[in-house]
């Protein structure tokens, strides 16, 4: 089985030669085209679906992992689902975000395929800012991954749970499935509490170790309002079995989903590799 560990010149290229196409309309024919390599911009600039790579399930199914890549260094961009924000064929809604933070989001949703998927695709399409972007994926050869252990070094994903003896996620979401389900009031905060741990594998190395031992981001994934987080980038207790507490504030009633990304010394999306690096789902109820 091929290591999770693409390069970084690999990864980039996975936004184009795994199908990264962009048109003027949605009636003109999908021209593959390299993703641009000029200089980012706060705002204005669109938003390009990123394939990560797919890898095997236990009972011979296939998971996609899917991210995006928002060129604004500022802009967070809202698409719901439809014409501007779509998944086809089965959409147009397979789980996708429709909330876009600046920059780029690894892994943050998934689709799960059957054991004879074979050379079907999905293409997923996304307008921003008057450009239209859209990504052809499935199982591509060499684009195999392995999420849930970095298979040259034996490094593994941090862990988050959302209560002390609830169940434990690691590696890729699953679309559909949350940590927790929590209840709040517009304008009122929202406790939201969590823990994490990692195996902090001491064959990681010092050129992989980028940043903190672990760390963690909350974001929202979907929802008809703004999220205020205290702390969008919340600290582990290490001293606490790995508590972390934050609160949420909601602006306007209704379902929210939040991903919550747990990062190991790795760093954002493994520092470029497919491990190891855990994001799970919180769905919100606000009245």
């Amino acid at each position: 089985m091929m290591s999770s560990r693409l390069s970084i010149g690999r990864l980039s290229g996975a936004l184009a030669l795994a199908g990264l196409l962009a048109f003027s309309g949605t009636a003109a024919p999908l021209v593959a085209q390299q993703l641009p390599a000029g200089a980012l911009r706060a705002s204005g600039d669109g938003v390009t679906p990123a394939f990560e790579g797919w890898f095997e399930n236990a009972d011979g199914s296939f998971t996609l992992l899917v991210g995006y890549f928002n060129r604004n260094t500022s802009e967070a961009v809202e698409i719901p689902i439809g014409p501007n924000n779509r998944i086809e064929p089965g959409g147009p809604d397979m789980g996708q975000p429709t909330y876009f933070p600046g920059r780029r989001g690894w892994g943050v949703f998934t689709i799960r395929v059957p054991k004879d998927f074979g050379d079907k695709r999905y293409t997923w399409t996304i307008t921003a800012n008057g450009q239209t972007n859209a990504i052809s994926f499935g199982l591509i050869k060499d684009y195999q991954v392995e999420p849930y252990a970095d298979a040259a070094m034996g490094n593994k994903p941090p862990t988050v749970k959302f209560a002390m003896d609830g169940k434990t996620y690691t590696g890729p979401p699953v679309v559909g499935e949350f940590g927790a389900t929590l209840i709040g009031t517009v304008g009122q905060p929202v406790a939201i509490t969590y823990w994490v741990a990692d195996d902090l594998h001491e064959e990681e190395g010092p050129s992989l170790r980028r940043g903190p031992p672990i760390t963690t981001t909350i974001v929202k994934h979907r929802g008809p309002g703004e999220v205020k987080l205290e702390n969008a980038r919340p600290l582990a207790d290490l001293k606490d079995n790995g508590k972390v507490s934050t609160t949420a504030t909601f602006s306007a009633p209704g379902e929210y989903i939040l991903r919550v990304q747990v990062n190991d010394s790795t760093g954002d999306g493994g520092g470029g590799f497919q491990c190891c690096w855990t994001n799970a789902y919180l769905k919100v109820t606000i009245k």
